[in-house]
């Protein structure tokens, strides 16, 4: 793996992250004189939908580097379930039960709580990267109807990750939903399996081109996507970078 080209003592630089497996390196530059900030410049809305954004990239980064490519919903019968501590209780048994049946090692799986439109409670989205015979996900969850299905018909060329960004796409949906008013204190938006978080690997160098060319000598290629913040209207924070490869 490609050294850091700057040294852990320098002030000032470009620091980014490197997720090999998730295809994709993010950061942006530090000064040598730290800038002080508020989370959301002391706005609570501007900082509960800038948390919603780092959940989103989060998942994201796991469903990648996971190859998560399967889309599950797992709903409550009768009057639902209006309890999101239950809702948990519920959802950690699934993953144990689910696990028990398929007889293997753990599996990386994230999965996000939603609350319905009418009054009938909560709801679970989650993303797998295996095949799960229907009745099996039926036979662990017990509470009620399930659905499940593979993100595949994508444009020619598409692999797994690319499916698997598909499935993060629709579970971050969930997550930067307004669901605060009803979110419990301390309760992450979303769940994953412990064990399976993206490789992450630390770059550093003077320059954005500097950086970016560490990045693209790891990955063996040039990314699909690069975005600068110099090029975002409006951008409050300081100089970032994100490339993406497929």
């Amino acid at each position: 793996m490609i050294a850091p080209s700057l040294p852990a003592s320098s002030p000032a630089g470009w620091f980014v992250t490197l997720y090999p497996g998730a295809g994709e390196v993010g950061g942006s530059f530090r000064y040598s004189v730290p800038v002080q900030r508020s989370p959301g410049g002391g706005d609570p809305e501007r900082s509960r939908e800038e948390a919603a954004r780092r959940a989103g990239r989060k998942v994201r980064r796991y469903c990648a580097h996971n190859r998560l490519n399967r889309l599950g919903t797992l709903t409550y019968r009768g009057q639902g379930c209006h309890d999101p501590i239950q809702l948990r209780r519920d959802v950690a048994q699934f993953f144990r039960s689910l696990r028990q049946l398929l007889g293997e090692d753990p599996f990386p799986y994230v999965w996000v709580p939603e609350w319905h439109k009418t009054d009938h409670g909560l709801h679970v989205h989650f993303a797998a990267g295996r095949f799960i015979p229907r009745r099996l996900i039926e036979q662990a969850w017990g509470h009620g109807f399930v659905h499940i299905k593979l993100l595949g018909q994508l444009a020619a060329g598409a692999g797994p990750r690319d499916e698997a960004r598909v499935a993060a796409r629709y579970l971050s949906k969930y997550v930067r939903k307004s669901i605060d008013e009803r979110r419990i204190a301390n309760r992450h938006r979303y769940e994953v399996a412990q064990g399976f978080q993206p490789t992450t690997v630390p770059l550093h160098a003077r320059t954005v081109d500097d950086v970016l060319a560490l990045a693209i000598a790891a990955m063996g290629g040039e990314p699909t996507d690069v975005w600068l913040s110099d090029e975002a209207i409006g951008w409050e924070g300081p100089p970032s970078v994100w490339a993406m490869w497929p």
